[in-house]
């Protein structure tokens, strides 16, 4: 450029240009004298100074406002009296530069020939902490015999890339000998008294900044700190809470109840969905505990019993939880009569029984829970299909507008995955289907549960807290492979039992149970949908009754012979009845399994009339069909005068050592199959037999809760045996037995694990629960082949059923050869049936870094956000043989931590979850050495930021923190405020604090890996942006399969 007096940045004028035309003119020194200084505007000029001889720069301790505003505050209040203080304040000011810097492989030179200069003392930094220095002053000395002394510029730039280019400066450039002079005596005068901060700069590059060189382990124990920052050291939450005289304080169950409470902060709502028997109760007392305002608690009335001593009623009491109300869930309609405005929090148990927004029981629930704190109780929040935890989540989540990080439209979210199933055939295309259904599962997981939801297993428990059981005298009780019981068809039985199923289900029409299906005035489409709902419903009943007893199904099947006799006749006389008024009630009924209650209603005949002559002929004609098929069935049933069932069942009582003599717990869907089977074993095995079902009164629950609760406040020995029906298969303990019997197939899993959590509890006196299964089979002396029998008649109940066997499982997609195997499984009784991972196997291995490993620990915490290192990497998820290079980067936005895996060549990287990245991170060894950064880094890592950036683009406000919560609001803006300036990575401290609160306030920060083709080295790197007070961090691995040297 030519020689000009006036440099303003504009074109052709610009400093760095006019730097590089005289520092090139055989300058011999540059001096600079900055207020402001970055390394990564530095770097643009490092061509230029190549042939100078000597470099000095003068900095005051003024940090660029771009940067971050934060610390610009903090280190304004900060005094430096010593030299000390002010090379840590400028190692804190360059690595917090270099963590916001732009990530290019030209920085990354100049950065390495910064380090070099300074190591070979060509370039030499000072500060001058007393100073508040403004002046910008560049002092070009040039060799003896050049044109002149030298030169001075000064004005307005700072050595920065905006300063230097990128924005209008007024800097003017003097000539005159004198003005040199002048400029070079006040820069050493200056420079005599300034504090060296070079050793300072070079540590902080080379050992704490993102091009310091990290061990694979390092970088792994990196990220899991940053994933797991705000539950790592948590501050002691819970002291001086009130817990009742003998209660056990248990690390798993405050964690649950810390946990819980930072969920609820964020998001208005929560999930407390640990595996039955783990003290759900108690941790929601404890959390209401922490709350501020009023509670509700809305249970079933068996479970605010207060002769029930764990009853909500009774809990809340001995925690002295205050202001606190508690209704059934049965009475819903009566809340919505008094004043729930007054109401802050919403306890809600067995919370999955409102899972279908479509009963007026759910709206009414909606309706109480608008505006306040949603605490949802439940071992099996998600029991069958997706769509049911949404129906959860919408009592304290907007469905369009949620605050869960990336999905803002959870109505979407969730609509996409139902999608997904639409068009794929149950039948005929069962691997993709349940493919499907399996991949929807992991991604409500991933994507909506993982921030809602505080779940861990009784595997989990005993593998990570199992050292605090220990210690408090407590322990799981062993659960014991379930074991199948067969009861054996005769060949007359087999033949007449099959044929009754195919009737039933491919013969049968139900037409009394949806008359609006065939009616010709005008219809109402929701009402001709309820009604084939119900006759899918009665079809499954009649089919479930005839494996639960031939008793039961004998009584079932004369109820609708005279239920059909009925309605022919009426017809015949010119009316038909329909139970619209009753419609809701009904369908509350058929949604929450009350099978007794359905057809007491239909017994009743509670309708209203319509004329006869206004339903198609059909009609008549389907119903008389269908009554005929009946009174076929009942003289199928005629000759069949044994029980195959109750005999298997004697013999297990004969033959089984436990059920002699210890108390027993049998379960059964039918209330008539429960009070036959009362009636006989009071009569042929057990006197002190006890029934309960859905109509026992008030006096009979208080029996079960004192023979069989093992905490029952007036113990007694008054009954060995219960007979029970579902409705004491949630929230009643009975845990002075050890064994359950399912006298009828639990078709879907999830009763079955509610029925043994009955008795698995946490604090029984028993060592092992044993489980009896019975199942239906034909004769045989070989075991297998009854097994294999056994199985064909309930791969026959399913097929036969076709797309209604979903209502015979609840919901639940199984593979009916599958079915069989779940039923006796030891894990299904455990609700650990799946193959989820947990995340306390990671979080469990930083805390104990943290807990054994302090000086490594620190070490961790100070590792930059853009930290980097390379490692081979073993075969692993989501990478075949054979897979090129390829970089693994983890991103934050405020509350959302994404990663993404980026290979050459393929446009778009993939995302994987936390346990691909966590598997792809951890080192076989901890003492791994990296490999040299291959030069398609950046390329890489550009692909993945901008996924990133595509993926948040439209859901911004997604991960921007949110608050809920009335008077806790003060409570958490405070934290907030606090958490900004304490967890900046800026500032590297020792206190454990920062590592508490993970930051709601908009920050990055973690770590990186790569996984690769066996053989090659990868390389990770993070990096961190902020702008317009958003974040985005990105930490990345990438591989070179040339194989470059360490």
């Amino acid at each position: 450029m030519s020689d000009l007096t006036f440099l303003t940045n504009e074109p052709g004028k610009t400093l760095r240009e006019r730097f590089a035309d005289l520092l090139r003119a055989d300058t011999r020194q540059f001096d600079c004298l900055v207020g402001y200084f970055f390394i990564s505007g530095f770097y643009k000029l490092y061509p230029s100074l190549e042939n100078v001889a000597k470099i000095r720069i003068l900095v005051g301790l003024q940090t660029d406002r771009s940067v971050h505003d934060l610390i610009q505050n903090a280190q304004r209040e900060l005094p430096f009296a010593s030299h000390a203080a002010t090379q840590e304040q400028i190692a804190r000011a360059a690595l917090a530069e270099l963590e916001n810097a732009p990530d290019t492989a030209a920085l990354e030179t100049g950065v390495l020939k910064f380090v070099e200069w300074l190591r070979d003392g060509k370039l030499e930094i000072k500060a001058i902490p007393e100073h508040n220095l403004h002046a910008k002053v560049y002092i070009m000395t040039f060799n003896e015999g050049d044109r002149d002394a030298g030169r001075v510029i000064t004005g307005s730039s700072n050595l920065t890339q905006a300063g230097l280019q990128d924005q209008l400066e007024f800097n003017v450039e003097l000539k005159q000998r004198a003005d040199y002079d002048f400029a070079l005596a006040k820069f050493n005068e200056l420079w005599a008294t300034a504090v060296d901060v070079s050793k300072p700069y070079a540590d902080t590059i080379n050992q704490r900044s993102p091009y310091a060189h990290f061990t694979p382990y390092e970088l792994y124990l990196k990220f899991l700190y940053e994933y797991f920052r705000g539950e790592l050291n948590r501050p002691a939450e819970l002291e001086g809470l009130y817990v009742p005289d003998g209660f056990k304080r248990l690390k798993y169950q405050e964690e649950a109840v810390l946990s819980a409470r930072k969920v609820l902060e964020e998001y208005g709502g929560v999930f407390l969905a640990d595996v039955v028997g783990l003290g759900k109760t108690y941790m929601a007392a404890l959390l209401a505990q922490q709350l501020d305002g009023r509670s509700l608690v809305i249970a079933p009335p068996h479970l605010l019993d207060k002769d029930n001593r764990g009853s909500w009623v009774n809990v809340f009491g001995d925690f002295r939880v205050p202001h606190t109300d508690f209704e059934s869930i049965g009475k819903l309609s009566d809340l919505l009569a008094r004043d729930t405005a007054k109401y802050a929090n919403v306890f809600i148990d067995e919370s999955h029984r409102f899972r279908t927004e479509s009963t007026q029981s759910y709206e009414m629930l909606a309706q109480i829970c608008r505006g306040k704190r949603v605490i949802l109780v439940s071992a099996t929040p998600l029991n069958n299909s997706p769509q049911d935890i949404l129906s959860q989540i919408k009592l304290f989540q907007n469905s369009k507008t949620s605050t869960i990080p990336n999905v803002r439209n959870l109505q979407g979210f969730f609509g996409g995955l139902a999608g997904a199933l639409k068009g794929l055939d149950r039948q005929h295309d069962r691997a993709r289907y349940f493919q499907t259904v399996q991949d929807n599962a992991r991604l409500t997981r991933e994507r909506v549960l993982k921030y809602l939801m505080i779940r861990r297993t009784r595997s989990e428990i005993v593998t990570y807290y199992g050292a605090d059981l220990r210690a408090q005298g407590l322990q799981f009780p062993e659960v014991a492979d379930p074991i199948a019981l067969y009861y054996k068809f005769n060949p007359t039985e087999n033949a007449v039992f099959d044929e009754t199923i195919e009737l039933l289900t491919q013969k049968f029409s139900y037409a009394r149970y949806q008359p609006m299906a065939y009616y010709q005035g005008r219809q109402d489409a929701r009402a001709v949908q309820h009604q084939r709902n119900l006759a899918k419903f009665m079809k499954i009943l009649i089919v479930k009754r005839l494996e639960s007893s031939f008793f039961a199904f004998r009584k079932t099947l004369a109820r609708f012979i005279q239920s059909y006799a009925r309605v022919i006749a009426a017809y015949r006389q010119g009316n038909v009845y329909i139970s619209e008024k009753h419609a809701n009630k009904l369908f509350d009924w058929l949604e929450q399994g009350d099978e007794q209650a359905v057809e007491n209603l239909l017994a009743e005949g509670k309708a209203e009339r319509f004329a006869a002559r206004d339903f198609a002929p059909e009609f008549i004609r389907d119903l008389q069909a269908d009554l005929k098929l009946l009174r076929r069935i009942e003289t199928l049933w005629t000759p069949i005068q044994r029980d195959p069932k109750w005999e298997a069942f004697c013999e297990l009582f004969a033959r089984g050592k436990p059920l002699k003599k210890g108390k027993v717990i049998i379960f059964t869907e039918s209330q008539e199959t429960a009070d036959y089977l009362a009636g006989r074993l009071i009569k042929e095995v057990e006197p002190k037999t006890l029934l309960y079902t859905g109509s026992s009164d008030e006096a009979v629950r208080k029996q079960v809760i004192a023979n069989f609760d093992a905490r029952a406040f007036h113990p007694r020995d008054d009954f060995r045996i219960l007979v029970a029906t579902e409705v004491l298969a949630e929230g009643v303990n009975l845990h002075r037995s050890n064994i359950v019997v399912n006298y009828d197939i639990p078709w879907n899993p999830t009763r079955l694990i509610q029925r043994v959590g009955r008795v698995n509890r946490v604090d029984t006196t028993f060592d092992t629960i044993h489980t009896y299964n019975f199942f239906p089979t034909e004769e045989s002396n070989n075991q297998i082949k009854l097994k294999e029998s056994a199985e064909a008649k309930i791969e026959s109940f399913i097929e036969m059923l076709g797309a209604d066997a979903r209502l015979l499982t609840d919901g639940e997609e199984i593979k009916s050869f599958d079915l069989f195997a779940k039923l006796n499984s030891k894990k299904t009784l455990t609700g650990e049936d799946g193959a989820e991972e947990s995340e306390l196997e990671y979080l469990t291995e930083i805390r104990a870094v943290r807990d054994t490993q302090a000086e490594l620990f620190k070490r961790i915490k100070r590792l930059p956000l853009k930290a980097r290192s390379t490692r081979h990497v073993a075969q692993a998820a989501r990478l075949p043989a054979g897979e090129p290079p390829a970089l693994l980067s983890y991103l934050r936005q405020g509350r959302l931590d994404k990663f993404y895996l980026a290979t050459p060549g393929v446009d778009e990287p993939s995302e994987l979850d936390f346990f691909a990245a966590a598997k792809l991170l951890r080192p076989a060894d901890q003492n791994e050495k990296r490999a040299i950064i291959p030069p398609d880094f950046y390329d890489l890592l550009a692909k993945n930021k901008h996924a990133f950036e595509q993926a948040t683009s439209t859901e911004q406000d997604d991960a921007t923190p949110k608050t809920r919560g009335g008077a806790n609001d003060a409570y958490i803006l405070k934290r907030l405020k606090a958490r900004e300036l304490r967890r900046y990575h800026g500032f590297t401290a020792d206190d454990r604090r920062r590592s508490d609160e993970r930051s709601a306030s908009r920050r990055g920060g973690g770590a990186s890996a790569q996984p690769v083709a066996a053989g090659a080295r990868a390389t990770s790197r993070a990096i961190a942006r902020r702008a317009a007070g958003d974040s985005v961090v990105v930490f990345g691995v990438e591989a070179d399969p040339k194989g470059f040297l360490a």
